[in-house]
C-alpha cells in the first residue's frame, strides 16, 4: 500500500509540474505499476501521457505501457497499444507473447512469435519460455521441437530457466524420453529442473522413475520443496497407489513441508476413486483442521464418497459447509451434489439442486435423469430427457445409458427398445457396450431371453462382463439354464469375476457340482477372485461395515 500511495503522490505532482513528466520518471513509475500489477495507476499515467501529447509510438515507454496492461491481464488494451508502435522492441513482443500464452490464447501467442521473426527481431530466452508454454497449450510437440532447434542455434539451452521450460514442454506433451535426455545433459540443475522431471514421470504413471529421481535429488544436497513433494504425492494418488501416496504425504508433513490444496485434492480423489471412502472423509476433516479452505475441486471429488456409503446426513453437512464458506457452486459441484443425493435416496434434494442451478450441462441432465430412473420414476426420467432436448442440450452416451437403465428397472420394454434403436440417429454416437448391457438386462428382466441371446450373438462389439452378467442373471431368474450354459465358452474366455460367480450359482442350482468345480478351477487358474460385498450402517459418528463372516468398524 505504501508504494501505491507514493505512486499516487508522484502523479499528483505530475499534474502541477510539466518537468515531472520526464521519460525516466515515467519509466520508473510504469516499472512500479508492473511490479505491483497496479492497472488503475498505470491507466492514470497513460492518460497523462496522452493529455500532454507525449509521443508513445517510439522509445521505450511504449513497451512498458504494453507491459503494464499485459501484466495486469488486460490483453486487449495491451494489443491496441502494441499495434500502434512503429518498431516494437523485443521487450514489447515478449510482453504480448507472454500475456497471450499465460491467459490460454496459445494460437495468438504463436502467431505473434511468427510476426516477431518476420520483423527481424531476434528472440531472447524470455521469449523462448513463453512460446514453449504456448506449445504446451496447443499440445503441439512438432512446434516445440522446432523451437528447441531455434533455442539450440541461439545458445539458450544452457540457460537453466529455458531448459526447465523445455523439460516441462516435453513432459506435458508425453515425450518423457526427450525430457530425460535434456535433463541428463544439463550442466546445472535447480530444484525446478528436478521437480519438472519428477512431475513428468508422475503424470505419465512412471512412479518408480519418479521416486528414484526424488531420492537422487536429496543425495545431491537439494531439498525437495513443496512443489516437488506435491508432484510425487499427486502422482501416486492419481495412479491408484493410495497407501504409498499417504506414506509420502505423512512424511512430508513430518518434515514440516506444507501440502498445498492440489495435493490434498489429489489424495481425496485417489481414495474415492479406489473406493476407500472413509479414508477420503477422514482426510477431508484433517484438511479443515489444518486451516486450509476447500475449493470446488475438493468438494466435487469428495461428494461421491457420501453417495457410495449412503450417508445422506454427512452429505448434507458438506452441502451446508459449501454455503457457509461461500464457495461457488459451479456445474461440477452441482452435478456431484445431484449424484450424491440420488445415491443416498433423496430425489427431492437432488431435484432442488438441479432446479436452482441456472446453467445446466449434459452431465447435470444425465445425473437428474439417472436419479429419477433408478428410483423407479421412469416416466419423469423420460420427460426430463424430452425437456433436455427442447433446451438444446445434446445427449451423449451416458444419457442413453441412464434412460435404458431406467426403462429396464421400470419394465418399459417397448420404450427401451425404441430408445436403443434411435441412439445413433439422435446423438450421432455409436451404440456402446453399456447400451447393450442395459438392453440385454431390459429383455431378460421381462423374460425375453431368446431375444437377448440373439442380440448378444449379433453384437458388433466385444461381449463384456456386464453384458454376460445381465444375461446369466436373467437366465437364473427365469429358469433358463439351457441358455445360460450356451454362454459357458464365452464366459470362460473372459477374466471378470461376476460372470463366473453367476455361472457357478446356476450349476449349483441344478445340482451340477462338477460344473461348479470346473468354474472354480478356471477362476483359480486365472487368478480371478470375487470381492465380498459390504453393507454400511451409520451409527452416531461411526460407520459400521458388515462383510460375510465379519464385522468391520471404521470411523
Amino acid at each position: 500500500m505504501n508504494l501505491r500511495s507514493s505512486i499516487l503522490r508522484i502523479l499528483m505532482k505530475a499534474f502541477l509540474s510539466e518537468d515531472a513528466m520526464s521519460s525516466d520518471l515515467v519509466g520508473s513509475l510504469l516499472q512500479k505499476c508492473m511490479k505491483l500489477k497496479s492497472l488503475q495507476q498505470g491507466k492514470q499515467i497513460h492518460a497523462q501521457l496522452l493529455t500532454r501529447g507525449v509521443d508513445i509510438t517510439t522509445g521505450s515507454l511504449n513497451s512498458k505501457l504494453v507491459g503494464v496492461y499485459a501484466g495486469c491481464g488486460d490483453v486487449q488494451s495491451a494489443r491496441l497499444i502494441f499495434e500502434n508502435i512503429r518498431r516494437p522492441s523485443v521487450f514489447g513482443w515478449n510482453w504480448m507473447i507472454s500475456a497471450l500464452a499465460f491467459q490460454g490464447h496459445s494460437e495468438d501467442a504463436v502467431r505473434y512469435f511468427s510476426h516477431m521473426q518476420e520483423a527481424g527481431i531476434l528472440p531472447n530466452k524470455f521469449t523462448s519460455s513463453s512460446v514453449l508454454k504456448a506449445c504446451v497449450g496447443l499440445m503441439d510437440i512438432n512446434m516445440g521441437k522446432e523451437l528447441h532447434c531455434i533455442i539450440n542455434r541461439m545458445g539458450f539451452e544452457s540457460d537453466v530457466q529455458v531448459a526447465n521450460a523445455l523439460i516441462d514442454m516435453y513432459c506435458k506433451c508425453g515425450k518423457l524420453d526427450s525430457a530425460r535426455q535434456l535433463f541428463d545433459r544439463m550442466p546445472k540443475r535447480d530444484i525446478a529442473s528436478w521437480t519438472s522431471m519428477i512431475c513428468g514421470y508422475s503424470r505419465g504413471g512412471k512412479l518408480k522413475q519418479s521416486l528414484i529421481l526424488f531420492e537422487q535429488m536429496k543425495l545431491e544436497d537439494l531439498e525437495p520443496n513443496d512443489f516437488t513433494w506435491n508432484a510425487i504425492i499427486a502422482g501416486y494418488a492419481q495412479n491408484g497407489d493410495c497407501d504409498r501416496a499417504f506414506e509420502l504425504f505423512s512424511k512430508m508433513r513430518k518434515e514440516r513441508s506444507v501440502p498445498d490444496l492440489v495435493t490434498w485434492n489429489a489424495m481425496i480423489t485417489g481414495y474415492v476413486q479406489n473406493h476407500q471412502n472413509l479414508k477420503a472423509i477422514e482426510l477431508f476433516k484433517d484438511m479443515l483442521v489444518s486451516g486450509l479452505k476447500p475449493n470446488s475441486v475438493t468438494i466435487a471429488s469428495l461428494l461421491p464418497a457420501f453417495g457410495l456409503i449412503g450417508s445422506l446426513h454427512r452429505g448434507k453437512q458438506v452441502h451446508c459447509l459449501i454455503i457457509r464458506l461461500g464457495l461457488s457452486i459451479n456445474i461440477f459441484v452441482s452435478t456431484a451434489l445431484i449424484d450424491m443425493y440420488s445415491k443416498c435416496g433423496s430425489v427431492k434434494y437432488a431435484w432442488n439442486v438441479f432446479d436452482q442451478f441456472a446453467t445446466k450441462n449434459v452431465a447435470s441432465w444425465n445425473a437428474i435423469i439417472g436419479c429419477y430412473g433408478k428410483h423407479g420414476l421412469v416416466d419423469t426420467s423420460i420427460q426430463l430427457f424430452g425437456r433436455m432436448q427442447e433446451e438444446g442440450v445434446w445427449a451423449n452416451q451416458v444419457t442413453f445409458t441412464c434412460l435404458l437403465s431406467a426403462c429396464s428397472h421400470g419394465g418399459l420394454v417397448k420404450k427401451g427398445l425404441e430408445i436403443f434403436k434411435s441412439i445413433k440417429e439422435i446423438s450421432g454416437t455409436e451404440v456402446s457396450k453399456e447400451h447393450y448391457a442395459c438392453t440385454v438386462d431390459l429383455l431378460c428382466r421381462s423374460g425375453k431371453l431368446e431375444e437377448a441371446y440373439e442380440l448378444i450373438k449379433d453384437m458388433p462389439v466385444d461381449v463384456n462382463d456386464s453384458i454376460v452378467g445381465a444375461f446369466l442373471n436373467g437366465c437364473r431368474m427365469h429358469g433358463r439354464n439351457d441358455l445360460a450354459k450356451k454362454m459357458v465358452q464365452e464366459i470362460l474366455e473372459m477374466e471378470k469375476p461376476g460372470g463366473f460367480v453367476t455361472l457357478s450359482n446356476i450349476f449349483a442350482a441344478d445340482g451340477e457340482w462338477t460344473g461348479v468345480e470346473n468354474v472354480r478351477k478356471v477362476m483359480k487358474e486365472k487368478n480371478i477372485f470375487k470381492k465380498p460385498g459390504c453393507s454400511w450402517v451409520e451409527k452416531k459418528d461411526l460407520f459400521v461395515g458388515f462383510k460375510v463372516g465379519e464385522t468391520v468398524v471404521e470411523a
